[in-house]
């Protein structure tokens, strides 16, 4: 917004309309083909998710609606004119640097593994979306359903990424929206992947979306053990690579990951506190 416009007190429809973009600078979950897919709990609208190097996805659910007050001029009696702020720059907005969170690390043959969701701001124009596509290239990751930089105009990319070694971090789940839904209850869902590179290792790693209440996930695996995912902060030596994370940059709910012993592979999980 212009100098001159923040100095109008007689706010225009674009003033208003840019006003409500930026308070509606968040994404809906939206849904892509997945190579298996089993359905728990309540039944949810089909949604257009992106997963990479999956063995399973766990969906469940329900939605979500965002709420936009305060508008300037708007009232209570209030006769004090308040005057727009200036739009957030591209940079406050990490629409070129992710905000990025560690989910989970541990231990594999010998090489340390690591999972880390990256959210990236949403570009307001093409010239904004065309360093964001770029700057993603460079990590080696593509957001989903964008085959050219202006399909990320208005949108938030987030990435799930799984790293082992000295290798570069895969893509793992993966999504680029409008809004973020919001997740309530039990709803759930997870994508199963590897610990390393080996098949041995797969199925032993799961990464998944759960509703802010949720106290405690639950993961099966295929051998009849459990592992048990619970709010977490921070990380130690007696970490077993299962917590649930608030991460930055992710409005709507919290992301959890689950490991499995050697041997087995991933079969189900849900929340169950």
């Amino acid at each position: 917004m212009s100098a001159d416009q923040n100095r109008n007190h007689d706010m225009s429809q674009t003033d208003i309309a840019l006003l409500l973009a930026d308070a509606a600078d968040e994404v809906e979950i939206g849904i892509a083909p997945v190579q298996a897919v089993i359905r728990g709990g309540r039944r949810r609208r089909a949604r257009r998710w992106a997963v990479a190097t999956v063995t399973a996805l766990v969906v469940a659910g329900s939605t979500g609606a965002l709420a936009v007050t305060g508008l300037p001029g708007g009232g209570h009696g209030d006769r004090q004119t308040n005057v727009a702020k200036p739009p957030a720059s591209a940079e406050a907005r990490h629409v070129y640097e992710p905000q990025r969170t560690e989910l989970a690390r541990g231990t594999y043959k010998g090489k340390e593994w690591h999972v880390t969701v990256q959210v990236w701001g949403a570009p307001r124009n093409e010239a904004e979306a065309d360093r964001q596509f770029d700057a993603m290239a460079e990590l080696g990751i593509e957001p989903a359903d964008a085959r050219k930089p202006a399909d990320l105009i208005g949108k938030i990319s987030y990435f799930a990424t799984r790293g082992w070694g000295e290798n570069r971090p895969q893509q793992v789940m993966f999504n680029t929206v409008e809004k973020f839904e919001k997740y309530s209850g039990t709803d759930l869902e997870a994508a199963a992947t590897r610990l390393g590179y080996g098949g041995e290792s797969s199925g032993r790693l799961v990464i998944g979306i759960v509703a802010k209440t949720a106290r405690q996930v639950t993961c099966h695996w295929k051998d009849g053990t459990t592992a048990v995912a619970e709010p977490t902060e921070g990380f130690s030596a007696h970490d077993t690579g299962s917590a649930i994370r608030v991460v930055d940059g992710f409005q709507g709910a919290n992301w959890f990951v689950c490991t499995g012993p050697a041997g087995t592979s991933y079969a189900s999980a849900e929340v169950t506190k």
